[in-house]
């Protein structure tokens, strides 16, 4: 298999982007001012990590926060309400989400370890203005923030265009009847709408694709692609679908549709270098192996537990009571890598999802 290099392609792509914001900047002067300050912030932060790498400290590139357990919409085949990282009202026995001030903490020190973004979903993050007005206060870092974009009102349009380093990532599963039958009706209507404000107010801004076998040939055409490009969408994230139910099995992509998927990613970031494309977990197949429990990324949960990945929600370590720094050599996350659990073949979009018994095992104490 072709290497690709991930963090590269995020380098290059950002470069891509901001030479391409330039060409407009008359338009959009805030963005262009943004992402050339964040261009030089992130080559810094590549310096600080590989100095830590030299004495002997991995640092991966990137996290991915979730920083709330409720949201608005009740999607189809929604992997955080199956395994109970998101739900409706309170739980008994479940600790209190972290404050806004931990979150900031949490920021803080990532920027300081080289950290060059943080990815935060939920739930729906925009449930957390506390949190995102934090986020948006660490200029050094970019925040990708995944959101169903039907909460971006106008008091959200400001919040945005003040912190151009909150970064909306849009779920979108396709057309109108693709995207309401997984999301609930009128859902498309009004990512359509809150895609025209961002782009009226000239908000940079992302697409986010749950693809699998029913909507793969539909979210990879060109009319599908031109689209968002006309809506002024920038940055488009395709994440395999992680089946929830043995019988959801039947729509993940098997290796056909992932060479079909691959083969595209190379066409489009070819053709369309105004635009930035991903795939999850191709790209990190690509990359050598998953990315998770601190290889590349790791996941912090709303409580504050140190996790492997969003679909693996199984944790040893908490940010209650440690550091960033002293989460990185979790138990669990050295286990992870020493055992090859993350380089193993998978049929889902996750390799950790289908090993849930031996992650299980691990965190236990126990062989896997």
């Amino acid at each position: 298999m072709e290497t690709f290099n991930l963090e590269n392609y995020l380098t290059t792509s950002i470069e891509n982007m901001i030479k391409n914001i330039l060409k407009t900047s008359l338009k959009n002067p805030a963005a262009s001012v943004f992402f050339m300050q964040y261009a030089k912030h992130m080559k810094e932060a590549q310096k600080i990590r590989g100095k830590e790498e030299k004495a002997g400290n991995h640092i991966p590139a990137f996290l991915i926060g979730s920083i709330t357990t409720k949201c608005n919409l009740h999607c189809k085949g929604c992997y955080a309400r199956a395994n109970h990282s998101c739900f409706d009202g309170t739980k008994e026995g479940m600790p209190e989400m972290l404050s806004a001030e931990k979150w900031e903490a949490i920021f803080k020190e990532a920027t300081d370890l080289g950290i060059g973004f943080t990815i935060l979903i939920g739930g729906e993050p925009f449930v957390r203005k506390d949190v995102l007005l934090k986020a948006g206060a660490q200029k050094k870092m970019l925040f990708p923030v995944f959101t169903n974009g039907t909460m971006i009102h106008e008091e959200y349009l400001e919040i945005l265009k003040e912190n151009r380093n909150l970064l909306p990532v849009l779920s979108i599963e396709g057309e109108k009847e693709t995207t309401d039958a997984r999301r609930g009706d009128g859902v498309y209507q009004k990512l359509e709408e809150t895609m025209k404000n961002l782009k009226k107010e000239g908000i940079f801004y992302g697409a986010s694709i749950t693809v699998h076998k029913g909507n793969l040939d539909e979210v990879l055409s060109d009319a599908f692609i031109e689209k968002l490009s006309e809506h002024a969408c920038r940055a488009v994230f395709y994440v395999e679908y992680v089946p929830t139910t043995k019988e959801s099995r039947e729509i993940v992509l098997d290796d056909k549709d992932r060479e079909v998927l691959m083969k595209r990613m190379k066409e489009l970031r070819t053709e369309r270098q105004d635009m930035m494309f991903i795939a999850f977990p191709g790209d990190e197949k690509s990359s050598g192996g998953c990315l998770a429990a601190g290889r590349g990324f790791f996941h912090i949960n709303a409580y504050g537990g140190v996790e492997p990945c969003p679909f693996s929600p199984y944790s040893d370590t908490s940010l209650c009571n440690m550091t960033l720094r002293e989460a990185l050599h979790s138990p669990l996350f050295v286990k992870l890598n020493e055992n090859g659990n993350l380089l193993k073949e998978h049929i889902g979009g996750c390799v950790l999802y289908e090993q849930e018994e031996q992650v299980k095992a691990l965190v236990q104490g126990e062989t896997a």
